[in-house]
């Protein structure tokens, strides 16, 4: 099964070139302000794409799945939404997730430690693809001034877990492709940390 997946695209979707595949993934940060009417243009967008299926999770950015989860949910209607939630395309099992340690005032934070473990909790261990929106600690997580700023509780996961694949972004800074004892890490975050839609969507291929 090919697929491809971005994240971080910041209402800046349009500018991309999305290659071909039958599965396409957006890993959050949809939007720039992440209103309801921004979601509108998007599923208009998307639904413009020839692959067979697309999964989205919400990023820090797209409050309107925060605030209005029911009138999002209805408004997307060309791509899956999935928040803590697995789906199954043709044997193949995909797992989403939003939340990431709390930074400023966004969306989708939660405090480290008990509060993000909890939701990690809930990824059941059958999984082939991974998809939350910020990176696990110290994989594809360094920011400009060095610090890693990944989830701990959620490396935790992805060693009990032991996807074939665990996809991100959030972290601009942090784009690229890193295996590690068996699990893929891409962080697919299509802007760089000045916020221009220049790094190239990631296609990989999953073995079933």
């Amino acid at each position: 099964m090919k697929c491809v997946v971005i994240s971080d695209t910041h209402g800046m979707y349009r500018e991309l070139a999305i290659p071909e595949a039958e599965v396409f993934i957006h890993a959050g940060d949809i939007l720039g302000r992440g209103k309801l009417s921004e979601l509108t243009e998007f599923n208009t967008w998307v639904g413009t794409l020839p692959h067979r299926h697309k999964i989205i999770i919400a990023g820090n950015h797209d409050w309107c799945f925060e605030r209005s989860e029911r009138e999002s949910r209805e408004i997307l209607t060309n791509a899956v939404y999935l928040k803590d939630e697995l789906v199954e395309i043709e044997g193949v099992k995909f797992y989403g997730s939003p939340w990431q340690p709390a930074f400023f005032n966004w969306a989708f934070n939660l405090s480290r430690g008990s509060e993000l473990k909890e939701k990690w909790d809930l990824i059941p261990g059958n999984i082939d693809v991974l998809i939350t929106h910020g990176p696990p600690a110290g994989i594809l997580d360094t920011v400009m001034d060095g610090s890693n700023v990944g989830c701990e509780e959620l490396i935790k996961a992805v060693n009990r877990i032991k996807p074939q694949y665990h996809l991100f972004g959030h972290i601009h800074e942090g784009y690229g492709i890193r295996v590690l004892e068996g699990c893929t890490h891409i962080n697919a975050s299509i802007t760089t940390e000045r916020y221009l839609p220049t790094n190239k969507p990631v296609v990989f291929s999953i073995n079933e």
